[in-house]
């Protein structure tokens, strides 16, 4: 089992950079650091600028902004991959608790290569999105519950009641993963037989977290507003396509196919012993059943916000694998098994393509000159040298504006999401006095919340505004997210 540990580790090294290095840039990078950012400034997410998930991660970030400061998204993106790594770690020894102890090495091994080993897992835990920060509190939150499940008196206590903080945290992430609370909430309710007063400490945590996070919000009445209206952007998205649904779910499946594979070997495993584990295993099925369909309601259900739950499916999995061996000698071919299925998946995954080309022209395949990370880095240079000792740029991508470490103005906070009427667009454009502006494709594209492409009569009376002030100083081709035309104006 050492060899495969190790290779787990070496597979996960090869990754790991290949996700922080090549991966693709993310609209969404930009403007969760540039909050972070405007946090450590002293301003309050939902009072001082909109913001539209829990308020925990520009919290949390905004104490290590200086990294990101001083090494850009790089930076941001190895500090972000670390709270993956510990995640990952955690499922691990959640894996390992759950089986006897000859069964851990493989429990564990297995366990890490179904995420460590996973592209997308890698991918979406190495941008600082809020996935990493919920992972971790998810994660945290199965170990200590597990951890409580086998411990009496104060360590379980104890166990209960830092799990339930973690779930709470995990929620105060990512709002949809509130649904943990619940139910593992109601599931030590219903056993309390079993468990005793197991549902009062988690309860009473988790109640006590929440209040941390929400709390200041919920007092400060301008802040309560802007929390409220955060809820009613993602509502007024509206709309549902099934065709859309279908096509997430399926794309969800082949991004985490070897853990669906070893899912679907140990299922039978789910009716064999009622009590099994304390029901530790049901639960977390569960609790990733309830998060998953919460997701599922959105009015397009993108699979990457299935991604801080998904560790919890993978400790389900690695343990199902390992009770299916009838022999100890025998579990080492489930984690070659779990090796080579992790290994094709992540050799024939499609990001290794969308990382390295812009699509294809007819016969021709169009291949990148650089990962989008070097050029971001490469164009934040060349657009400050335009204003060396400026403070504030135009742009509606935010992950330059992090680059670069500049302010955009108020209103583009968060970046193409930015919610301004036609009036607001219009003063903004006209009175704005920043020295340079650079704008992709994604400028004046998308009308929020419904997220529809703005009339093109309209945006093109913004350019016009635009080009009042402002004169064309250079232009980057397949720049960033999607690789759009990124034009960069400086001030007449």
């Amino acid at each position: 089992m050492k060899l495969y540990a190790a290779l787990s580790a070496f597979s996960f090294v090869v990754l790991a950079a290949a996700a922080v290095v090549l991966g693709g840039l993310n609209q969404d990078e930009g403007w969760y650091l540039y909050a972070a950012n405007l946090v450590a400034d002293g301003q309050i997410p939902y009072r001082d600028f909109a913001y539209t998930q829990g308020p925990l991660m520009p919290l949390v970030y905004s104490a290590f902004s200086a990294i990101w400061r001083h090494f850009g998204l790089l930076g941001a993106r190895l500090f972000t991959l670390a709270l993956g790594f510990a995640a990952t770690m955690f499922a691990v020894g959640t894996a390992r608790r759950l089986v006897p102890d000859y069964r851990r090495g493989a429990a564990g091994t297995i366990a890490f290569l179904l995420l460590g080993v996973n592209l997308y897992q890698l991918y979406y835990t190495a941008i600082p999105k809020t996935y990493a920060l919920a992972a971790l509190f998810v994660t945290m939150g199965a170990f200590w519950a597990v951890k409580a499940v086998r411990a009496e008196g104060r360590a379980a206590v104890t166990g209960w009641a830092l799990g339930g903080l973690a779930l709470a945290f995990a929620a105060g992430t990512r709002i949809s993963l509130g649904a943990l609370l619940a139910v593992v909430g109601f599931t030590l309710l219903f056993t309390r037989k079993r468990n005793g007063l197991a549902w009062l400490w988690f309860g009473l945590a988790g109640a006590f977290g929440l209040a941390l996070v929400y709390g200041p919000f919920l007092v400060d009445r301008t802040a309560f507003a802007g929390l409220c209206a955060a809820q009613r952007y993602h509502a007024l998205r509206g709309g549902f396509d099934p065709v859309f649904t279908v096509g997430s779910l399926s794309r969800l499946v082949r991004w985490y196919l070897p853990l669906f594979v070893l899912l679907g070997f140990g299922a039978k495993r789910l009716l064999d012993r009622e009590a099994e584990n304390g029901g530790a295993l049901r639960t977390m099925l569960g609790a990733f059943l309830a998060v998953f369909a919460v997701q599922m309601l959105a009015p397009f259900p993108y699979e990457d916000y299935q991604v801080p739950v998904m560790p919890l499916l993978a400790v389900v999995a690695a343990v199902w694998a390992t009770e299916i061996v009838p022999t100890a000698e025998r579990l080492g071919r489930m984690a070659l098994l779990a090796l080579g299925l992790a290994w094709a998946s992540a050799f024939g995954s499609p990001l290794l393509q969308e990382w390295t080309t812009n699509g294809q022209d007819r016969f021709w395949t169009l291949k990148k000159s650089e990962p989008e990370l070097f050029q971001l880095r490469r164009v934040a240079k060349a657009v400050a040298a335009l204003d060396p000792s400026g403070t504030t740029l135009l742009t509606q991508d935010l992950y330059l504006a992090v680059e670069m470490n500049r302010r955009v103005p108020k209103g583009l906070e968060m970046g193409p999401f930015a919610v301004l009427t036609d009036d607001e667009w219009r003063k903004l454009l006209a009175e704005c006095d920043a020295p340079v502006a650079a704008l992709s494709g994604y400028t004046f594209a998308i009308e929020p919340p419904r997220c529809e492409e703005r009339p093109l009569g309209q945006q093109m009376e913004y350019w016009e505004i635009l080009k009042k002030n402002y004169r064309l100083a250079f232009k980057e081709t397949d720049f960033g997210q999607r690789a759009t035309t990124l034009l960069v104006l400086k001030r007449r």
